[in-house]
């Protein structure tokens, strides 16, 4: 604990402290000096002293027999509230008032040792003037026109004549006296028991007759329409159904069931897309009906009447190619596996198609070598597990290509061309480039890929060694 120091020291550093102006002799004796005058230019103490009186000092007010008064801190007027002319008192008096406090203080330190010390916080001074108001910084404020209103609108949002497909506020009828593109009559039912969904395709009706795309087209008054059926979004595992000669009111009467989990079931959406087959020309898309399966009760089941509307899939896909390939550097072989194809697009009116593929190696832009599959009878899905050798010496295999291309069996004419794709160096597209790219880094390990045929035109466009093969 700190030692308790004198009365006369304590009251001369609380002099020199507690003094409301500075002035060189007041440093000596401030209660005494006569130098320091009241003038207009007075500085306000505006720091407090003390925060609150010690509660030892208030205990010990009531047991104090000296006669001299005490003067709280409260008592002692810090900050002039007015302009009267009691404010302006000698210094004498202010200095006699703050060093009998100060004295008071002293004497009580001296009669309890043990009592902590006073903290005496720095003292501010300011010099008094005119009571300056807080600025509060504007806030800029953006005035809105009607325009700027109605600008954030967009019509096409809330138009129901606008290009979108969106006819989800139009009814059957209405759909139907839209696009005049018919009505299909299709059912659903999931069996719980064997987790499946068997979709019936029943009829159509009112379909609207073939459109030329080149004018190969033999009869113009009647179609011959079939119907594809997938579960979005997944559409490489669809059905469809057989194609139905010279009708615009198909009876289907076809079933097809898809091995799916009840709660994906409900997840899914059920696409019908009813097509016009032509022989001579591409497959013409005429109309769609997208169900959500979460909007219908599977288990009870039920059959519509939906109206066709326009799809967006202009072209037709034309199926897809499962392939392995294989080189051997040490014996200069490169092995092909042709495995199966699905989808198909069907090229007999009657009995689907007779499809095989033939495989042509392609040495830069000179064909070396043709082999092919055998075909298949009255199937778009067949199963093929052939498998074919090319000698291609390691040197040579850098500018090497291979052609696959898929045709129908056809015994009174021409072979009719489904599809085709190119793999090798002239690829026909990025997922064949990249098989091609697989097998040259596997060393020696078979890489299967699925591939989706395209166009002969779109082969021919974009990669030289499909200009060389027939």
């Amino acid at each position: 604990m700190l030692e308790p120091l004198n009365e006369g020291f304590l009251s001369r550093i609380s002099d020199l402290l507690l003094c409301r102006w500075t002035c060189r002799h007041c440093c000596q004796k401030c209660y005494e000096s006569s130098c320091c005058q009241s003038s207009e230019d007075e500085v306000e103490i505006l720091g407090p002293f003390p925060a609150q009186t010690p509660p030892w000092l208030m205990a010990s007010r009531g047991s104090d027999k000296d006669g001299d008064s005490v003067h709280t801190v409260s008592d002692v007027p810090l900050t002039p509230r007015t302009n009267s002319p009691d404010r302006r008192c000698s210094s004498s008096d202010t200095s006699k008032s703050t060093y009998s406090l100060t004295r008071r203080i002293s004497s009580l330190e001296t009669r309890r040792p043990s009592s902590p010390l006073i903290d005496i916080k720095p003292i501010e001074f300011g010099v008094l003037g005119a009571k300056k108001e807080p600025i509060q910084p504007s806030v800029l404020r953006r005035t809105y026109t009607p325009d700027d209103y109605f600008r954030k609108f967009e019509p096409r949002l809330y138009s129901l004549d606008g290009g979108s497909d969106d006819v989800d506020f139009l009814t059957d009828e209405e759909i139907s006296s839209k696009y005049q593109l018919g009505m299909l009559h299709f059912s659903t039912q999931y069996d719980l028991l064997h987790n499946h969904l068997t979709v019936r395709v029943i009829e159509a009706r009112d379909l609207p007759p073939p459109i030329a795309q080149d004018g190969a087209r033999q009869d113009l008054a009647h179609s011959n329409p079939y119907v594809k059926v997938c579960l979005l979004p997944d559409q490489k595992n669809s059905k469809q159904t057989a194609v139905k000669r010279k009708t615009q009111r198909p009876v289907f009467e076809e079933r097809y069931t898809f091995e799916i989990p009840f709660l994906e079931a409900q997840r899914r959406t059920l696409l019908l897309t009813v097509l016009d087959f032509d022989k001579f020309s591409r497959h013409c898309v005429i109309g769609k009906v997208a169900v959500p399966l979460c909007e219908v009760d599977l288990v009870k089941g039920g059959h519509w009447w939906k109206a066709l509307i326009p799809s967006s899939q202009n072209e037709v896909e034309l199926g897809e190619l499962l392939l392995s390939l294989n080189y051997l550097p040490s014996a200069g072989r490169l092995n092909v596996d042709v495995i199966r194809a699905k989808q198909l697009l069907q090229t007999d009116v009657s009995q689907g198609s007779d499809p095989f593929v033939k495989i042509q190696l392609v040495h830069g832009l000179k064909l070396v070598k043709t082999k092919k599959t055998s075909f298949l009878r009255g199937t778009i899905d067949p199963f093929y597990n052939e498998s074919f050798s090319f000698k291609v010496p390691q040197e040579e295999l850098e500018n090497a290509s291979l052609v696959f291309t898929v045709f129908g069996h056809n015994m009174k004419s021409s072979n009719d061309f489904i599809g085709r794709i190119v793999i090798g160096q002239y690829s026909s597209g990025p997922s064949e480039a990249n098989h091609w790219r697989r097998m040259l880094n596997a060393h020696r390990t078979a890489v299967g890929q699925w591939h989706s045929l395209r166009s002969r035109a779109e082969c021919d466009r974009v990669s030289p060694a499909s200009l060389e093969v027939t």
